[in-house]
């Protein structure tokens, strides 16, 4: 019997999950839009019967509500969406008071989470040449909200956990339906040596977010997706 999945948030994400979900042993069993899903309204008990998991990419302003939901309801969650960080700690609260599961990262892209581990090690390796310095930079589509992004964000914060405590410059564009490309480049008088990660379309985090879909049934707690990622 196909695993039941429900999408929260129907944009050009939500389509693309419904078309692949199959590959991954879905059936897709409830699907809401923003319109009709106001501070989560559209999520009932009804609604989400027989749900085994959940995925949602929506906005900013919208994924708390969803979140805080879907962990009331039960429901092991891949959320997608970013910009929500601060209020991860009352999600967080919530998903473990009602023994459910989230799988939550800036960036579900299998790809771009192996990028950062490279950008990790790198920084690792220049914290301790003091002539260079560094930036991270990226363009999105222009529909995109949030600006800098939470990948963007989180490589800067991979680099400072690795050693790098210099300030890093950072600056986003928005622009036309690109993906998404992340750049990392660290300059000095004598050289620049630039990492970049660019996506080609938005069918990898589709898969990277099915993928962790398929994992997170039956867990309980909140994982970030990267650090699951070796058990997919």
């Amino acid at each position: 019997m196909a695993t039941q999945l429900a999408i929260v948030g129907y944009g050009k994400m939500g389509k693309l999950i419904e078309q692949l979900a199959p590959e991954y042993g879905f059936e897709v069993r409830a699907r809401s839009n923003s319109s009709a899903n106001a501070n989560g309204s559209a999520l009932t008990k009804a609604a989400l019967d027989g749900v085994d998991a959940a995925v949602e990419f929506t906005t900013p302003e919208a994924a708390p509500g969803n979140l805080l939901r879907l962990a009331e309801r039960g429901v092991p969650t891949v959320t997608g969406t970013t910009g929500w960080m601060a209020r991860l700690p009352e999600i967080r609260a919530a998903v473990e008071k009602h023994d459910s599961g989230l799988v939550w990262g800036p960036n579900f892209s299998v790809g771009l989470n192996l990028f950062r581990q490279v950008v990790a090690e790198a920084a690792r390796l220049f914290a301790v040449q003091e002539e260079y310095s560094a930036w991270g930079w990226e363009i999105h589509h222009g529909s995109k909200k949030d600006a800098l992004s939470g990948t963007l964000l989180a490589l800067a914060e991979d680099m400072k956990r690795n050693g790098y405590a210099r300030a890093v410059n950072l600056s986003a564009s928005r622009a036309g339906t690109v993906p998404g490309t992340h750049e990392i480049g660290f300059d000095s008088a004598a050289d620049t040596i630039t990492i970049r990660h660019t996506s080609r379309n938005r069918e990898g985090f589709a898969r990277g977010a099915l993928r962790a879909a398929k994992w997170v049934v039956g867990k309980k707690g909140v994982f970030e997706f990267r650090e699951i990622l070796n058990q997919l």
